[in-house]
Order: C-alpha cells, then sequence, then structure tokens
C-alpha cells in the first residue's frame, strides 16, 4: 500500500465517515471502492455524448451517397489487393 494526501471538503469527509461506519469498513476501503467504481465508469459514455453519437449515426445513415456503389467496391477490391500484395516496398521519406 501506498500512503497519500488529500485535502477534501468536510462534506466529503464526513460521507465517507458514515459511509465506512454504516458499511463497518475502514474509511481508506470506502475510498478505494468509490475510486474503483467511478474509474468502471468513466469509461462510459455520458447520455449527452450517446445522444450526440446517436444523432451523427443517424445523420451518415440517412446521407445520400456521393459515389456510385460500383466505384466504392472497385476501390475496395483494389485497396485488398494491394494489402495482400504487400503494400510499400519502400520506407516512405
Amino acid at each position: 500500500m501506498v500512503r497519500v494526501t488529500f485535502s477534501l471538503d468536510h462534506a466529503t469527509v464526513a460521507q465517507i465517515r458514515q459511509t465506512a461506519a454504516r458499511l463497518r469498513k475502514a474509511q481508506s476501503h470506502v475510498v478505494r471502492d468509490a475510486v474503483a467504481d467511478y474509474a468502471a465508469r468513466s469509461d462510459r459514455l455520458s447520455e449527452r455524448e450517446r445522444l450526440h453519437l446517436m444523432g451523427v449515426l443517424e445523420r451518415l445513415r440517412d446521407a445520400k451517397p456521393t459515389r456510385p456503389a460500383a466505384a466504392v467496391d472497385t476501390e475496395l477490391r483494389s485497396l485488398r489487393a494491394a494489402r495482400r500484395a504487400g503494400g510499400r516496398r519502400h520506407r516512405s521519406a
């Protein structure tokens, strides 16, 4: 374990103490659990971010194609062939 020092406001310290007493755990354990829970949730999108991204996806889905499907298929075939061939044979400058 590593000892660290943080400055917390009185309300936060009171919540830590109350939670520790209620759960019959050490205050440090309550803080560790809270940090782990926060870290797990921080990777998730907020509702606002999720709605924004859903809107972007809907606009992309509803957008009219800018090229014929045959042209896209031709380009994809050439890209796949280039990848199978090993791509660049020299270092780019």
